[in-house]
């Protein structure tokens, strides 16, 4: 079965820093792109950022200089990260990983996988 394992969710204060990681539970035929989204209580899950396998990223207006993304590679497992500075209480949310690529050959096309999610709050 097919899992990208989430880390590093939890509370902070306002103009704190935390940092998410998810990895792939196993080593993947090829990765298209990873990236995060958030869902906030009552709203609908957006992009936050995204890497491609071409290294260009991609980060919504309002992490913008506040959040970076990057990838590594560890034990041939896939491995984005989201360090995130300067966090403010509306960055309160539920955030996910999701991958796009393909995990083994068996799967002919790019497929669509999420992580199960990690809560961040930020306190005021």
């Amino acid at each position: 079965q097919v899992q990208l394992v989430e880390s590093g969710g939890g509370l902070v204060q306002a103009g704190g820093s935390l940092r998410l990681s998810c990895a792939t539970s196993t080593s993947w035929f090829s990765v298209n792109r990873m990236a995060w989204y958030r869902q906030a209580p009552g709203k609908q899950r957006e992009l936050v950022a995204h890497l491609t396998v071409t290294g260009t990223r991609y980060y919504a207006d309002f992490v913008k200089g506040r959040f970076t993304i990057s990838r590594d590679r560890a034990r041939n497992l896939n491995v984005v990260s989201l360090q995130m500075n300067d966090l403010k209480p509306e960055d309160t949310a539920v955030y996910y990983c999701n991958a796009i690529g393909r995990p083994t050959l068996s799967v002919q096309y790019d497929s669509e996988y999420w992580g199960q999610g990690t809560q961040v709050t930020v306190s005021s």
